[in-house]
């Protein structure tokens, strides 16, 4: 699928001199970062939901020094 995108002229700059930087196409750069923010968003919902999980649970955190001493580590 291909699509188009508007840019100002410094937009423009920018993007391509990323591209440039990392040796990559500038259709290539836009996907890369189309797909990090999506798979960003979906890390911080997925955080959100277990973290609202963990709170309702009425569980409570402890520090990793008790965990090392448990496995006598």
């Amino acid at each position: 699928m291909a699509f188009s995108i508007r840019l100002t002229e410094q937009e423009k700059k920018i993007a391509d001199s990323y591209a440039r930087l990392h040796s990559i196409s500038l259709g290539e750069a836009f996907k890369q970062a189309l797909f990090e923010k999506i798979e960003e968003e979906y890390d911080l919902a997925v955080f959100d939901d277990a973290y609202d999980e963990y709170k309702k649970s009425g569980e409570e955190s402890r520090p990793i020094s008790d965990f090392w001493k448990e496995l006598d580590i």
